[in-house]
């Protein structure tokens, strides 16, 4: 079932389908916080990335994407101080030294919604070369180089 993320009412609907258990809280009307992290995911990774993310989720997986939405999207890339582009290449830093390919495709998708250029992308993965080592930077530059290819064919 796809609810609209959008309208607390279907989120609070999504999360009635799922509850499964007692490990499931009480369906709750969304905080100011998750609907202002859900709109900044949306902006950064793409309304696509983000339904598919909501889809997928389970009774086991929704308290996950619903702390992610609050605590990351909602606080953190909420503060003022970094821009978002600039949030975005830090991202691909710390996910290149993680060695964190999947998410780091998501990311590389949004950095170039938050206008970072191509040549950006590739500095950042670089410089993390130094500091995470060599084969990690290899992996991060092959899933990134896909997103890009797919990115700049439309």
């Amino acid at each position: 079932m796809r609810a609209d993320l959008y309208n607390p009412k279907g989120y609070v609907a999504l999360r009635r389908v799922l509850q499964s258990g007692a490990s499931m809280s009480e369906p709750k009307t969304p905080s100011a916080q998750f609907e202002q992290g859900l709109a900044m995911r949306r902006q950064v990774m793409g309304d696509a990335f983000v339904d598919k993310a909501f889809a997928e989720a389970d009774a086991f997986t929704l308290p996950l994407q619903e702390f992610v939405t609050e605590q990351a999207w909602g606080t953190v890339w909420q503060r003022g101080v970094l821009d978002l582009k600039t949030r975005s290449l830090l991202t691909l830093g710390m996910l290149a030294a993680l060695g964190r390919s999947q998410e780091l495709k998501g990311h590389v998708r949004g950095a170039l919604n938050n206008g970072a250029s191509v040549a950006e992308i590739q500095e950042a993965l670089l410089h993390s070369a130094v500091y995470a080592g060599v084969p990690l930077c290899v992996d991060a530059f092959r899933a990134a180089r896909e997103v890009i290819a797919a990115h700049e064919a439309g």
